[in-house]
């Protein structure tokens, strides 16, 4: 690449963008790798929207071309784990963003929940980090894209940090991997769906109970690694594709109990896999199973519309359409008992990632 004076003036004053990205709620898992970063199984998630990771990047000229050089700082102090990560994925980037060897960057991120909890942070940061690169790139090159080419290389690029990460460049639902019945739907980067859920699922809401606070013993990049010699991992992949579809048409027939069935079905399905991976681990904590028991039998006892789910970890996401909150929420003061400090996050389906202003 050779360096114009117009990307040497503005390097030189320094490229600066801001963005917030959502956390991201899989109803359908991805668990299992195949090829580079791609899914063993196609997935489904809504974004979020009081979880989520803002990020601040300031781009300036490194004339030495041996870039990029990264400083990197989460919630104000310097990470070197994260850094490490960052500095790892940047690197997978430099095939995709011709000026990333000419740039320094100073990159600072944080989040608006605990991180390392099971809340989908690494979700949200790199898809946070991937829009800011690419809206970098924009800049510095005077690249003009329109809005599906920008949200899908920025897709692209995410999945390289974090497969689910590709997920939270979208608002509302969104499909990650090859499946028969999800119009252009890839392996390579997450598309909204292709389809009008139903008034149950439009607002639907997500509390998220806290279990547990602290950092998960196990990282989903490694538990991921461990489906590669899962005895039960074939089955598990062919499940997914099914309980998509079965999702699907449960988003637009607007039939919360059958909604409800492959959304739990799916979270223990996840757990289950853990549990028997070799060696085998649990992420889950006793106030995860009193939650679901409790959530078990106040629904039977009062036909409330409400389900759970739950990512690689211990906390419980709480799912009820918004005309159930008031019920919905009577049952959430019943269950504050099992959660950290009483904690917890009232969230909904969110419209996705916003281009913030820089301060």
């Amino acid at each position: 690449m050779t360096l114009s004076s117009n990307f040497k003036d503005l390097l030189s004053e320094g490229v600066r963008t801001c963005w917030r990205s959502p956390a991201n709620i899989a109803l359908i898992k991805y668990w299992g790798k195949k090829g580079h970063q791609l899914p063993a199984n196609p997935s489904l998630s809504f974004a979020l929207t009081e979880a989520y990771t803002i990020t601040r990047v300031e781009a300036k000229l490194n004339a030495a071309g041996d870039g990029p050089r990264v400083s990197f700082t989460f919630e104000g102090e310097r990470n070197q784990p994260f850094a490490l990560k960052i500095e790892e994925f940047l690197k997978e980037l430099l095939p995709h963003l011709d000026y990333l060897p000419y740039v320094s960057l100073t990159i600072e991120s944080g989040n608006s929940f605990p991180h390392s909890a099971g809340i989908a942070s690494s979700a949200s940061a790199m898809s946070a980090l991937a829009l800011t690169l690419i809206c970098i790139e924009q800049q510095l090159l005077d690249i003009r894209m329109d809005d599906e080419t920008f949200y899908r290389k920025a897709s692209n690029i995410a999945r390289l940090g974090s497969g689910s990460a590709c997920r939270s460049v979208y608002g509302g639902y969104t499909v990650w991997g090859k499946h028969p019945d999800i119009a252009e739907s890839s392996d390579n980067y997450a598309v909204p769906i292709d389809f009008t859920p139903g008034n149950l699922f439009e607002n639907i809401k997500d509390t998220i109970l806290l279990v547990d606070q602290e950092p998960k013993k196990v990282s989903s990049r490694a538990g991921q690694q461990l489906m590669n010699y899962h005895p039960f991992a074939k089955a598990r992949f062919e499940q997914a594709v099914t309980n998509l579809s079965k999702l699907k048409k449960s988003l637009i027939e607007n039939d919360w109990d059958t909604f409800a069935s492959v959304t739990e079905n799916e979270a223990l399905s996840l757990h289950a896999m853990m549990m028997t991976s070799s060696p085998g681990y649990i992420l889950m904590r006793p106030n995860t199973l009193n939650i679901v028991e409790h959530i078990d039998k106040k629904r039977k006892q009062n036909h409330i519309k409400v389900c759970y789910t739950l990512d690689a970890g211990p906390n419980i996401h709480l799912l009820y359409p918004e005309e159930e909150t008031e019920k919905a929420l009577q049952l959430i003061a019943e269950l504050k008992q099992y959660c950290s400090g009483g904690m917890m996050i009232h969230d909904k389906i969110g419209s996705g990632p916003e281009n913030k202003h820089c301060k």
